[in-house]
C-alpha cells in the first residue's frame, strides 16, 4: 500500500508574566469583556456569556497562524511563511477593524456591540492588551527561526558580529550606493512633520544641538532603488537589513549634530471608508472609486511599531505629530517588515526538506479532460475542488462558450481577478465574437479596488455591459452564467461557487465550484442576473438561497425546522463549513437549536463568536478551526440527517454583512453523486486530528492529542490532495 492509499485508507478506518510597559502594557486585571463562571450563569437568558468578541475572536486565529509558524514538524521555509502571513494579517487588521472601531469611538462613546456588549473604547483596548502579548511570542518565533536557517547557512546579521574590515567596507558602500538615494529630513519650524506611508520603514534619529536643542530626523528606508537585503561578500550567504545599515550610519548622514537615540519605526494607517458616504452620484463611478483608493493612504494611523525603545518625551511628540494615542506604540524585537524572509527563502528552497512537497491541482476524475467540456456539463453535473483539482476545465468552459455559435451569452460577477486573468481573456473574446456578455466587477472589493477599475476598463474596451454593482451593497457571489440556444431550446449552464474567479487563489485556497445545466438552478441564477443588471436584488427563490432577501431568512427557517424535529424526540443534524460566524440572529438560532437536542458539527476558519461545550446551552455545538498548508475558504450548509439532508455550497459567510449587506449566492446540491461527496468532505474536515483544533468550552482553541493508532492520524488537506493524484493516475 503507497502513501496515498494508506492516506486515505487512514480517513477511511477513523471515518502572565507582569509587564509594565508603555509599548502594549499587560496587567493581572481581568480583560475587558471577560465573564465569570458565575456572571456568565447570571447573564444566561440573553446569551451575553455563550458569545465571544468578533475582534479578540480574530485575534485567536491569527494567533492559529502563528502556532504554524512555531511548529517544528512544519517545513523550515514554510514555517517562515506562516511568519509573515502573521504579521501581514495584522497589518490588515489594524487597517480595516482598528480603524473601524476608531472611527465609532469619535461617533459615539456609548454605542456598543451587540453580542458581547463591549463599546469600541473597550474593544480597542482588549486588542491592544492582546496584540501586545502575541507580538512577544512573535518576536521569541522569529528568532528561533532565525536560529535554524543559521544553522542551515543562511545568516542575517549585524555590525556586532562584523569584523573591522567588513565595517569598513560596508560604511563606503553606504556612501557610495545608499546615501545617493536618501531623503534626509528633519522636523523643525520651517520643516513640519512628513506624511509617514503605511507598512513602510523608516529610521527615527533624536538629533542634539550645539545649544542643547532637540530635534527629530527621518529617513525612508523602503525603497525600489536598492536592496532590503546587503549582501556581505566575504561571508557566504550573510546579509544585513538595509535599515539596520542606514541606522548604523546616521551620524554620517546628520553632520553637525549628535545621534541621541534611534530606531526604526513603521506606522499602519486607516484604510475603512465609507464608501457610500464619500460617493457623489454627479461623479463616474469608476472614476470615483480611483480617488478613493488614494484617499486611502493618506488615512489616520492607527498603529506605531518601534525597532528600539527612546525615551518617553521623544514618543509623545511623535505621537503627537501623528496624531495618535500613546497606547498605540509596540516595541517589536523582530524586524518591522518580515517580507525580506521570502528572500531567504529563496536561498534556502534548494533544500527540498525546508519546502512542503510539491503539489499541483490535478485534473478532475468527473470530467474527460480529451473531450469538450460543456458537452459533458449538457450531460452531468461537475464538482471542482480547489487547490487539489485544477481550475482549468472551468476555464476552458468559458473559452468554449466565447467559439461556440449556440451561446448567446455569457453573465458572471467577478469580485477578485488574477493579475494575468484567463477569466477576463475568454470574456474578452467571447464579446469580439458577437456574444452578449454582462458582467458585474464589484468595484469596492477591498484592497483590489485599483486591479477591478483596470480590468472593467479592457473588459468595456472589449464591448462587454460592465456594471460596477448596486447601491448600498457588494455583490459577493460567485456566480457564471452561460445561456445556449439550441433550435427552439434554452440551455443554461450555471456555475457557482465559494471560491473567486482567480487562478492564483485557487492553487492556494480552498473551494468548491458546481457546475450544472439543472435548468431549475439555471432559470433562477438567470432572475439573480436580471435584479443585478437592474441595480436590485431577487425577493425569493425555491432553489438558490439569494442575499440579502432570501438566504438569511431560509438558514434560519432549517435551522428551525431541526429545532422541530428534534422536539419530536427524533434524530436532527445541522453540519456547517464557513470562513467566520458573527450574524447574531444565527447563532442565537444555534443556540436554541443546541438547547433543543440538534446535534451541530461546525468547521470555522476564522472569527467565531459562538462559545461551543458550554452544558445546558451550547452543550451540542462542536466546532473546529483548520488552519494549514492552504488557507480554507469553501463553505459548506448542511440541514438534516443523511436520509433527509439538504446539502449547499455558498459564497456566504455566517456573517451580518454577508446576510444583510452583500448579494451572496447558495446552491443546492442535487447529484447524488457529489452530494455524497460533499458530505464526505465536510466529514474528513471534521475529524482533522493534524491540523484540526476544537473550541473548547474556555473559548480557546486546543490541538487535539495525537492518536495512539496510525490509522486514526488525518490531516484533510493531505488526504484531498493525495486523493485527487490518486484519482488522476487511476484515469492516466
Amino acid at each position: 500500500m503507497n502513501n496515498e492509499e494508506k492516506d486515505l485508507k487512514n480517513v477511511e478506518v477513523a471515518n502572565e508574566t507582569e509587564k509594565n510597559t508603555r509599548f502594549g502594557r499587560k496587567n493581572k486585571q481581568k480583560a475587558v469583556g471577560e465573564k465569570t463562571q458565575e456572571e456568565k450563569t447570571v447573564k444566561k437568558v440573553n446569551h451575553i456569556g455563550l458569545y465571544e468578541n468578533r475582534e479578540l475572536s480574530w485575534l485567536k486565529f491569527n494567533e492559529r497562524v502563528l502556532e504554524e509558524a512555531e511548529d517544528t514538524s512544519v517545513p523550515l521555509c514554510e514555517r517562515m511563511t506562516f511568519l509573515s502571513i502573521f504579521q501581514s494579517n495584522l497589518d490588515e487588521f489594524f487597517m480595516v477593524r482598528v480603524g473601524s472601531l476608531e472611527d465609532q469611538k469619535l461617533l459615539s462613546q456609548k454605542l456598543r456591540e451587540n453580542k458581547t456588549n463591549m463599546t469600541a473604547g473597550e474593544q480597542i483596548e482588549a486588542i491592544l492588551k492582546r496584540v501586545a502579548e502575541l507580538n512577544e511570542r512573535k518576536d521569541a518565533i522569529y528568532a528561533s527561526i532565525m536560529k535554524e536557517v543559521g544553522e542551515k547557512g543562511v545568516h542575517l546579521t549585524d555590525f556586532k558580529a562584523l569584523a573591522k574590515s567588513e565595517s569598513k567596507y560596508l560604511e563606503e558602500y553606504f556612501m557610495k550606493e545608499i546615501v545617493p538615494l536618501l531623503s534626509v529630513m528633519i522636523v523643525g519650524r520651517k520643516q513640519p512633520f512628513p506624511f509617514l506611508k503605511g507598512q513602510e520603514i523608516y529610521a527615527l534619529a533624536v538629533l542634539g544641538t550645539r545649544n542643547g536643542k532637540k530635534k527629530i530626523g527621518i529617513i525612508p528606508c523602503s525603497s525600489s532603488v536598492f536592496p532590503r537585503l546587503i549582501r556581505i561578500p566575504t561571508k557566504d550567504d550573510t546579509y544585513m537589513l538595509v535599515e539596520e545599515l542606514i541606522l548604523h550610519f546616521l551620524p554620517k548622514v546628520y553632520k553637525g549634530y549628535k545621534v541621541l537615540e534611534k530606531s526604526v519605526i513603521r506606522v499602519t494607517r486607516n484604510a475603512d471608508i465609507d464608501f457610500n458616504a464619500v460617493y457623489d452620484e454627479d461623479l463616474d463611478y469608476r472614476d470615483k472609486m480611483a480617488q478613493i483608493v488614494k484617499l486611502r493612504k493618506k488615512l489616520a494611523p492607527v498603529r506605531l511599531e518601534l525597532s528600539r525603545d527612546i525615551n518617553e518625551d521623544m514618543i509623545k511628540q511623535v505621537c503627537e505629530y501623528a496624531e495618535m494615542e500613546e497606547p498605540h506604540v509596540f516595541l517589536n524585537q523582530a524586524p518591522l517588515d518580515l517580507s525580506f524572509l521570502f528572500q531567504i527563502e529563496d536561498i534556502l528552497r534548494k533544500d527540498a526538506n525546508l519546502v512542503y512537497q510539491r503539489r499541483v491541482p490535478q485534473p478532475s476524475p468527473m470530467l474527460k479532460s480529451n473531450e469538450h467540456i460543456i458537452p459533458q456539463i449538457l450531460d452531468h453535473d461537475v464538482l471542482l475542488s480547489y487547490p487539489y483539482e485544477s481550475i482549468k476545465p472551468f476555464l476552458q468552459m468559458l473559452q468554449e462558450a466565447a467559439r461556440d455559435p449556440e451561446v448567446i451569452s455569457i453573465r458572471m460577477t467577478l469580485y477578485r481577478l488574477a493579475r494575468n486573468s484567463k477569466v477576463v481573456e475568454a470574456l474578452t473574446e467571447a464579446a469580439e465574437n458577437g456574444k452578449q456578455v454582462d458582467v458585474l466587477v464589484e468595484l469596492k472589493a477591498r484592497f483590489d479596488e485599483a486591479n477591478n477599475i483596470e480590468w472593467s476598463r479592457t473588459l468595456e474596451d472589449a464591448g462587454c455591459h460592465v456594471v460596477y454593482g448596486i447601491d448600498g451593497l457588494k455583490v459577493h457571489s460567485k456566480l457564471c452564467l452561460i445561456t445556449r440556444k439550441v433550435g427552439d431550446e434554452i440551455q443554461y449552464i450555471t456555475q457557482v461557487g465559494t471560491g473567486n474567479y482567480n487562478e492564483k487563489t485557487s492553487r492556494l485556497y480552498t473551494d468548491l465550484s458546481l457546475i450544472t445545466a439543472d435548468k431549475r438552478i439555471g432559470e433562477e441564477a438567470a432572475k439573480v442576473f436580471q435584479a443585478i443588471l437592474l441595480g436590485s436584488v431577487v425577493e425569493d427563490m425555491e432553489h438558490l438561497l439569494v442575499a440579502p432577501k432570501c438566504l438569511q431568512n431560509k438558514v434560519l427557517a432549517m435551522i428551525e425546522n431541526e429545532i422541530q424535529i428534534a422536539k419530536e424526540g427524533k434524530p436532527a443534524y445541522i453540519g456547517i463549513k464557513i470562513n467566520s460566524l458573527t450574524d447574531k440572529k444565527i447563532i442565537d438560532k444555534l443556540i436554541d437549536a443546541s438547547r433543543a437536542g440538534v446535534k451541530i458539527d461546525m468547521v470555522i476558519r476564522g472569527i467565531n463568536c459562538l462559545r461551543s461545550g458550554i452544558p445546558g446551552d451550547t452543550g451540542n455545538i462542536h466546532i473546529v478551526s483548520i488552519v494549514g498548508r492552504f488557507l480554507e475558504h469553501s463553505r459548506i450548509y448542511i440541514f438534516g440527517t443523511h436520509d433527509r439532508d439538504k446539502v449547499y455550497i455558498a459564497s456566504a459567510d455566517f456573517m451580518t454583512r454577508n446576510m444583510v449587506k452583500r448579494v451572496e449566492v447558495a446552491t443546492p446540491i442535487y447529484d447524488t453523486a457529489i452530494k455524497d461527496r460533499v458530505r464526505t468532505m465536510f466529514g474528513i474536515m471534521l475529524h482533522d486530528t493534524v491540523k484540526g483544533r476544537e473550541l473548547c468550552r474556555d473559548g480557546n482553541y486546543y490541538r487535539r492529542e495525537k492518536p495512539q493508532e496510525e490509522s486514526e492520524v488525518i490531516s484533510s488537506q493531505a488526504y484531498f490532495s493525495n486523493e485527487a493524484y490518486l484519482a488522476a493516475s487511476k484515469n492516466v
